[in-house]
């Protein structure tokens, strides 16, 4: 970690449970990891929320050594959140995150593609753009046409990420 560029990360929550399993928990996490991106000056490019883990791709800022700081941060914040709405204490709600430095394009293209298609791969939506908690209805108003068609081309079936969810 320290090298700037473009990243992925997944997270996932303690024991996969599904801490954040309704329309308002989803848009906080949402909402928290887009508003920490910001406030860390990673540039959010894909992302997707689910009931038990999420992933996004970012290029860093100068110094991407942040990353654990802003992941840090996003866990405390979403942690503390769902143990109020819950009345608990003490209970363990992320386990772990992983990153990937992304070096070469194609890899970049093609992980772009399965974070933004990955509720359509957990059986979730048909189309991702009906998705609420994640960027392909973003990316589709937002991306130039002809970046849109070629990030869709990536096949994804051959890459190696952390989504046993």
């Amino acid at each position: 970690m320290g090298e700037p560029g473009a990243y992925m990360v997944t997270g996932s929550t303690h024991q996969k449970l599904p801490h954040f399993a309704s329309p308002d928990r989803l848009t906080f996490l949402r909402d928290q990891l887009l508003r920490l991106a910001t406030e860390y000056r990673w540039q959010m490019q894909a992302w997707a929320v689910f009931t038990n883990h999420y992933h996004f791709v970012a290029l860093s800022p100068a110094n991407s050594a942040t990353l654990s700081a802003f992941i840090r941060h996003l866990h405390s914040i979403t942690a503390r959140w769902v143990h109020q709405a819950d009345r608990v204490t003490g209970r363990q709600v992320w386990f772990q995150y992983w990153d990937t430095h992304l070096t070469f394009q194609r890899s970049y293209f093609a992980r772009l593609n399965y974070v933004h298609n990955n509720p359509v791969k957990h059986g979730l939506v048909d189309e991702a753009t009906a998705y609420r908690w994640c960027s392909a209805a973003w990316f589709a108003q937002k991306a130039d046409t002809a970046f849109a068609r070629t990030v869709q081309s990536f096949k994804t079936d051959r890459l190696s990420v952390r989504d046993d969810f």
